[in-house]
């Protein structure tokens, strides 16, 4: 589409996304991501025959705050997302946009069950982690399955609200749209097991969350970046935000993120079996109704193969926000207050533990530069043995830094903190809106034996501290299987038995009635 032919709402949210991107280093973050992993999807957008998912947007805006800080982001993402919203309603008014829509809410309900799918069994995964290797490659594909499912649901949410808009305005309907499922419908702990894996990119060396999920660029969302020698964040997915630095030593996910490319009208046809208002499972159409799909090949822009659906394409300026991205594997990108978004909470520290967390990440960006990595290792695991307090503040310096991987491995390190101190860990990060890290905390440090966790939570309650005991037990409950979480109850079932189901119950009914089931099998009763 030459641009003297673009309406004119498309062609000032191009010349905006040229801005924004000219502003960017284009060697670094989720705009070096977009543009390695699908060149000719950015170019479509540049040249205004495609609108990018807001999440796409979100993630090169949070690019923005990490160059010139957050105050700058704020400014222009108001600016943005209406030229982005105006746009896509440009892109909407053409013909056959209403049927286009309805295929790619298909796609992405597909694709949300996926994710929950594929997080279930990671998670079992990492439950059953023999030893560090594996427990670190399964808790960074978790990132990014968990980025994945959140980025998945997001954008069935914003398509569903573009197609609403659409038939408000009097469109021509084409048929009925698939309502998305809930995420509530799609708990990790109940995914069926065994699922089949797609198609993707093959596994290289972290989401960007995904070795493990990174997208757009998270710095652990959907399909990561190829690792460069010059940082060390983990690759970043397409996040359900935004990318980060690539990693030094980080592997590509095992299953690709979710695929963005160029939205084109649907071609005319006889329309699908119109579906059920709201089905309790997406239904993939069989073959003798299926119209011959293009295949998806973009960066979640991060090339996914598959040639029986079809792209999938964003944001309305109503639809609901994507979540800030979190986690180490976002390389900065919390930094970014976006609209709607949640904004970090300010973390209050003690001026000697800022001034300590300052020069353990500055010894530790001279040692990585000199390729001494033995060493490096050794400054983390001494730092993940200091204060719970500093945890916050060694992440701000880290992401600072651009040494996003060093922070995942300092979370790990703090996996062999005894219980109390674990749990403490966690809740500075909690207290300092790193969610994320802190969930990711409490699963790594349930990964010891069931025995060892029984033990620290029986001397966690008799010191009178039953909030962390409740935390490690209810990390326990949603990580483990439940026959692993029953033989926790082995050192006192007396007293654990009843903790146990209690956690259970807090998740769900039904892990409450698993793990009855499996410590009545085990002869662990109260």
């Amino acid at each position: 589409m030459e641009a003297e032919q673009l309406p004119v709402p498309v062609r000032e949210f191009t010349d905006c996304l040229r801005d924004l991107l000219a502003r960017l280093d284009g060697t670094g973050g989720w705009c070096a991501v977009f543009w390695r992993r699908d060149p000719d999807g950015m170019r479509a957008c540049l040249d205004g025959r495609e609108a990018p998912p807001w999440d796409v947007m979100e993630s090169l805006l949070q690019d923005l705050a990490a160059a010139y800080g957050s105050a700058v982001a704020v400014s222009e993402t108001a600016r943005v997302r209406t030229l982005h919203a105006a746009a896509l309603a440009a892109h909407d008014a053409r013909p056959g946009a209403r049927e286009a829509l309805r295929d790619r809410l298909d796609v992405m309900l597909r694709e949300q069950r996926y994710a929950a799918e594929r997080r279930a069994r990671l998670t079992r995964r990492l439950a059953s982690a023999a030893t560090r290797e594996e427990s670190e490659a399964a808790a960074l594909d978790l990132a990014w399955a968990e980025d994945d499912h959140r980025r998945a649901t997001a954008r069935c949410a914003e398509l569903t609200a573009r197609a609403t808009a659409l038939a408000r305005h009097g469109a021509p309907p084409d048929g009925p749209l698939p309502a998305p499922r809930s995420a509530a419908s799609h708990d990790p702990g109940h995914a069926p097991p065994g699922v089949r894996q797609r198609t993707g990119v093959p596994r290289t060396g972290h989401s960007g969350t995904v070795r493990r999920a990174a997208p757009a660029p998270t710095t652990h969302l959907p399909p990561a970046p190829q690792p460069t020698p010059a940082t060390h964040l983990p690759p970043a997915p397409a996040p359900a935000t935004a990318p980060g630095p690539e990693p030094a030593t980080t592997r590509e996910p095992e299953q690709p993120a979710l695929a963005f490319e160029p939205e084109q009208p649907a071609p005319a046809s006889e329309p699908e079996q119109p579906a059920s208002a709201v089905p309790a499972t997406p239904a993939t159409p069989t073959p003798s109704r299926q119209r011959p799909r293009r295949r998806r090949g973009g960066a979640r822009f991060a090339g996914v193969e598959e040639t029986d659906v079809a792209a999938v394409v964003v944001p309305a300026a109503s639809a609901p926000e994507v979540p800030v991205a979190r986690g180490a594997r976002f390389a900065g990108a919390a930094g970014a207050v976006g609209e709607g978004r949640e904004e970090r909470a300010e973390v209050h520290a003690d001026p000697v533990d800022r001034q300590e967390a300052a020069r353990i990440v500055g010894v530790l960006g001279r040692l990585r530069s000199q390729g001494r990595s033995g060493e490096a290792h050794a400054l983390l695991t001494e730092a993940a043995h200091g204060p719970a307090a500093r945890y916050p503040l060694l992440a701000d310096e880290l992401r600072r830094a651009r040494l996003d991987a060093d922070w995942a491995t300092l979370l790990w390190e703090a996996a062999s903190l005894p219980a109390g101190r674990l749990v403490a860990a966690a809740d500075a990060l909690t207290a300092a809106g790193l969610t994320d890290d802190a969930e990711q905390v409490l699963r790594h440090g349930v990964v010891r034996p069931a025995d060892e966790i029984g033990r620290a939570v029986l001397a966690l309650t008799a010191e009178d501290r039953h909030r962390e005991a409740r935390a490690l037990l209810d990390a326990c409950v949603r990580t483990r299987t439940p026959e692993d979480t029953a033989r926790t109850a082995a050192p006192d079932p007396q007293r654990l038995v009843p903790l146990l189901l209690a956690a259970a119950r807090h998740v769900s009914d039904e892990r409450h009635w698993d793990l009855l089931h499996a410590l009545r099998v085990a002869g662990l009763t109260a």
